[in-house]
């Protein structure tokens, strides 16, 4: 069955529904509007809407678990929420979280396949890692033209290229170059590399560091253009990286 973006949140609402606290541990959130929030964005979907899949799917959860914490909708579920609910509502919770981690980070299960055959840990916070990457970007699409600053200007998605910031604007011959953060509360620490760090030195004003903070509850962002003359103490984190050399003989 082929899953569009709706048929995504509306299963991440019955996973948050069937699954509660197990969900949110899984996920890394502390709380529901931390997952409504990162699930949400990073589904290109509302994080109202997570909410209200949610809430759908709780009174059917109810008919089969008395114990079930919330009492949800009670009227009929729609009709796609019934087909999918019908197809899913008997899956165990780890091939369910498995389903709802690769919605959320395509490469979950890339990733998942060489921590087992490594016998690794995938050990950063499921949900840090969408704050810090899809789900703040997905923010920062919603909300940039919004923005004073950047209004009537084109925007390219540039976070796979590697050129030390996610999104490229442009108007005319203007430009900017945007460095997309997330913070799970209103205050923490962001990481910036050495070469975002290095754009951010070369360009200066065209350079922003734009901050989505608190999706533990309600989203809201700040912008810092010239973020290296903006006040803000950067400091060195060094790391100490092994190379390795290999001699190529003609025979190889």
């Amino acid at each position: 069955m082929l899953l569009n973006h709706t048929d995504k949140a509306t299963l991440a609402g019955l996973y948050l529904s069937k699954f509660g606290k197990a969900a949110l541990s899984a996920l890394g959130c502390t709380g529901v509007w931390q997952a409504f929030n990162v699930i949400g964005y990073s589904l290109e979907s509302r994080p109202a809407s997570i909410k209200n899949y949610r809430d759908e799917f709780d009174n059917e959860i109810r008919k089969t678990n008395p114990h079930h914490p919330r009492e949800g909708w009670k009227r009929p579920l729609k009709t796609r929420s019934k087909k999918l609910y019908e197809q899913f509502c008997h899956s165990e919770f780890d091939e369910f979280t498995v389903l709802i981690k690769s919605f959320l980070l395509p490469t979950f299960k890339k990733e998942k396949l060489i921590a087992q055959v490594t016998n690794q840990e995938i050990n950063q916070n499921f949900s840090q890692r969408l704050m810090t990457g899809q789900a703040a970007e997905a923010y920062f699409k919603v909300h940039y033209p919004s923005i004073s600053a950047f209004v009537n200007y084109g925007i390219e998605d540039v976070t796979s290229c590697g050129c030390g910031y996610d999104f490229h604007l442009s108007l005319h011959s203007d430009f900017y170059c945007v460095e997309v953060k997330g913070l799970g509360a209103n205050t923490g620490t962001i990481l910036m590399t050495e070469k975002e760090y290095e754009i951010a030195d070369r360009i200066r004003d065209r350079y922003c560091l734009f901050v989505v903070r608190n999706f533990q509850r309600t989203p809201w962002h700040t912008l810092f253009f010239n973020p290296l003359s903006s006040g803000l103490e950067f400091v060195p984190q060094p790391q100490t990286v092994m190379n390795y050399t290999v001699y190529m003989t003609g025979k190889t």
